[in-house]
């Protein structure tokens, strides 16, 4: 019985951190292609707002982003931005033209869905 008390902590501590464990990525072969950003969230589990957005990331290392407004004032804009897997993780321009980069990590993915963990906000995606 000693035994079990002892283990107990232990296998609380790995499940607490396998919880949000991240998905490193190997290339970017494994996110090509349109994806619909329907969500974003400050918190994993916090409150999602609605977003009407798709990625599509491109063999050549752009990430084409058209983002939907949906009041109707600007309709459609498209971006064209840079991106590169690097030790697992998405970094991608902040601002087209400029060299600064932001870190994304995988949270979850498989062939459908995937949740990154940005700078500032977590997006949740799903594969078109």
């Amino acid at each position: 019985m000693k035994k079990y008390v002892k283990i107990l902590p232990l296998a609380v501590l790995f499940f607490a951190f396998s919880a949000n464990s991240e998905v490193a990525l190997k290339s970017n072969s494994e996110i090509l292609g349109k994806w619909k950003l329907y969500a974003e969230a400050m918190k994993l589990d916090g409150e999602k707002k609605a977003v009407t957005v798709e990625w599509d990331f491109k063999s050549d290392g752009a990430l084409l982003t058209t983002a939907t407004d949906s009041v109707g004032r600007t309709k459609e804009m498209k971006i064209a931005i840079k991106y590169f897997v690097e030790d697992g993780e998405i970094k991608k321009q902040t601002k087209p033209g400029q060299e600064k980069y932001e870190s994304c990590k995988v949270v979850d993915k498989d062939s459908s869905k995937m949740t990154l963990k940005c700078q500032f906000l977590y997006y949740f995606l799903t594969k078109i």
